[in-house]
Formats: C-alpha cells, sequence, structure tokens
C-alpha cells in the first residue's frame, strides 16, 4: 500500500511512523527543512504507546508536486493545518496524476467542515475526516511524541447518500485498523459528526482560552473566573449546534459540563493547545476553524454568541502582530 502524508508535522511525522510500522510505502510532502530533517534522520515516534525508528531509507519525501510519480497513491492524509486546505486542495486537484483510480483522501485537523474545499474537487466518496482527540507535540522536524491521548482516533466520513444516510466508513478501514495495530488506538464509525462537535466544545473551550492566557488546559479550571468564560462557550455552541441541525454526544449543555469537567480536562490537564503553541511560534492559528466555524454558523443561523466571538477576536489581534 503507497500512502502520501501531506504536512509532516506532529501528526504527520506520527502517522507516517504508523503506517511504515505495519508495512505500507509511506512518503511525505513537506516543507524543505523538514524534509531535509526527514532524509538524515528518517523518522520517528515516541511518548505514548510503541515507540518506532525508521531509517531515511524507509520511507520517501518530496518537497514539490512535480516530484511524485503518476499513478502512486491508494491513500492520502491531510496533516497539514487547516490555513492549508484551500492550497492543498487545489493543487491535488491541479496534480490528479498522483491517484490511483481509487484514491482515498482522509483529513486529520482539528475543526469542523475540513472536507468542504477538498469537496469543491473531488466526489464525496472520495473524501474521508478523522477526530484525532490525542496529543501530539514535534522536538525535532522528524520525531513525534506523543504526549496525551484521551479516546481512539475515529475515521468516517461527513456526507450523506441519497438516502441521507451517512457514507460508510468500511473504504478507511484498513487505514484505521494499521494505526490501531501500530499501539494507538482507532477505530471507525457512522456518527463522526458527533464525535467532531464533541471535539469542536473541546477544543473552542480550551485551545483559545488556555493560548490567550497562556496556560496548560487544567490551570483553567482553577479558578471561578475562566470557568465562567468556559461554561458560556460551551453553552453558545450547543446553542449553534441545536440551530444548526447537528448533533454530539450529548442533549445539554450542562451534560457537557460535567463530564467535561470530571474527566476530560483532568486526562489532559498538562496539554498545552496547539493553538497556543502557534502563537509562542508566532505563526497563524486554526482559530477560524475552530471558533470562527461555531461564529459562521451562529450568523447563518440567526444565534448570537458573544462570548465565543470576543476570544475570537482577542486571537485574530494577537494574529495580526504575526504579519507585521
Amino acid at each position: 500500500m503507497n500512502i502520501l502524508i501531506i504536512g509532516a508535522g506532529a501528526i504527520g511525522i506520527a502517522l507516517g511512523a504508523s503506517m511504515i510500522s505495519q508495512g505500507a510505502n509511506v512518503s511525505f510532502l513537506a516543507r524543505e527543512e523538514t524534509a531535509k530533517a526527514i532524509r538524515e534522520n528518517g523518522v520517528e515516534r515516541t511518548g505514548l504507546f510503541e515507540h518506532y525508528k525508521f531509517s531515511p531509507e524507509q520511507c520517501k519525501v518530496y518537497t514539490t508536486y512535480k516530484e511524485i510519480p503518476k499513478n502512486e497513491f491508494d491513500f492520502i492524509l491531510i496533516s497539514s493545518k487547516t490555513i492549508s486546505n484551500d492550497n492543498i486542495s487545489q493543487n491535488l486537484n491541479d496534480n490528479k496524476h498522483i491517484f490511483k483510480d481509487n484514491t482515498k483522501i482522509i483529513i486529520f485537523q482539528n475543526g469542523f467542515g475540513n472536507d468542504e474545499p477538498y469537496l469543491r474537487f473531488f466526489p464525496k466518496e472520495q473524501v474521508y475526516c478523522a477526530r484525532v482527540i490525542t496529543g501530539f507535540i514535534r522536538p525535532k522536524r522528524y520525531i513525534s511524541d506523543i504526549t496525551v491521548h484521551t479516546a481512539p482516533i475515529l475515521l468516517g466520513s461527513l456526507q450523506k447518500d441519497d438516502n441521507k444516510n451517512t457514507l460508510s466508513s468500511q473504504p478507511v478501514a484498513i487505514i484505521s485498523k494499521m494505526i490501531n495495530d501500530s499501539g494507538i488506538p482507532s477505530e471507525t464509525t457512522e456518527e463522526l459528526e458527533k464525535y467532531l462537535w464533541a471535539k469542536m466544545l473541546y477544543n473552542c473551550t480550551l485551545n483559545p482560552l488556555s493560548a490567550i492566557l497562556g496556560v496548560n488546559y487544567g490551570k483553567l479550571t482553577e479558578n471561578d473566573y475562566s470557568i465562567n468564560i468556559m461554561n458560556s462557550i460551551i453553552e453558545e455552541i450547543f446553542k449553534v449546534i441545536n440551530a444548526s441541525g447537528y448533533h454530539t454526544m450529548w442533549n445539554t449543555a450542562k451534560e457537557y459540563q460535567e463530564i467535561f469537567y470530571s474527566k476530560l480536562v483532568p486526562d489532559t490537564y498538562n496539554h498545552r493547545s496547539s493553538t497556543l503553541q502557534d502563537i509562542q511560534k508566532k505563526q497563524k492559528t486554526e482559530i477560524d476553524n475552530l471558533t470562527g466555524k461555531v461564529i459562521k454558523l451562529g450568523e447563518l443561523h440567526n444565534v448570537d454568541v458573544p462570548v465565543n466571538k470576543t476570544i475570537y477576536n482577542i486571537i485574530k489581534t494577537i494574529e495580526a502582530d504575526f504579519e507585521k
């Protein structure tokens, strides 16, 4: 099996090592500095679960689509930042020669609706998504360290067939099995929408606020002021979910808050969010596909989300300085 991973960050390196461990032929499309590090050192997965280290000869790495052979890949895994999706989807459309006849695209990203840019160019039966609630960091450009894990990586579709049934996850079951067999729990699901909204609740509540305050997740639960902010964020998101016709695993904000404070945050107490990591690196965050998505859906369905808007505007204000 031939697999291309676009985005050789913390998740991409971990996925690559996982696939290689299961006998797949893995290629990375990476920026020049990362490509150089992989060519010199190979790839490595450390932290929780099994550790893997593979030599440069055990994977390939490209920096442009022109370098990639024709009719090469069975699966293309997208693990870049969400801000790259418009560009990546366009490039894949312009370089369809790298696809086999039945190549599937799987998107491993934060946020909701990340398949939309790809659906401009590819049929819905070809585009799948993943819910990842495992924490990864990249201490070196060729190493992914798994720091926290709360639930299995879930693969499936957000799209429906003509009878309004969710498309089967069976076409991506082999990738889920390979991830699972590599040591990271993974499953497929026909209810990915519910799980992605569960992650949206988690990420939108924790990521931007922890980035603004410069703290780990657990610190946010240690005073009433930040708890009040998080409760308001959760309540607004539930109003948006209900108004837009989506579903998640809990019926009310209160039900979610109970598990959020009793299990979800304690399980990931020391984690520093990807949004915080981006801000510390002075690079753009994925806020538009997190809180920004909540705001857009709120506007579409006439639901006001003032706390989410405030949090969003603070993050965008911080980001504005990065462009100068």
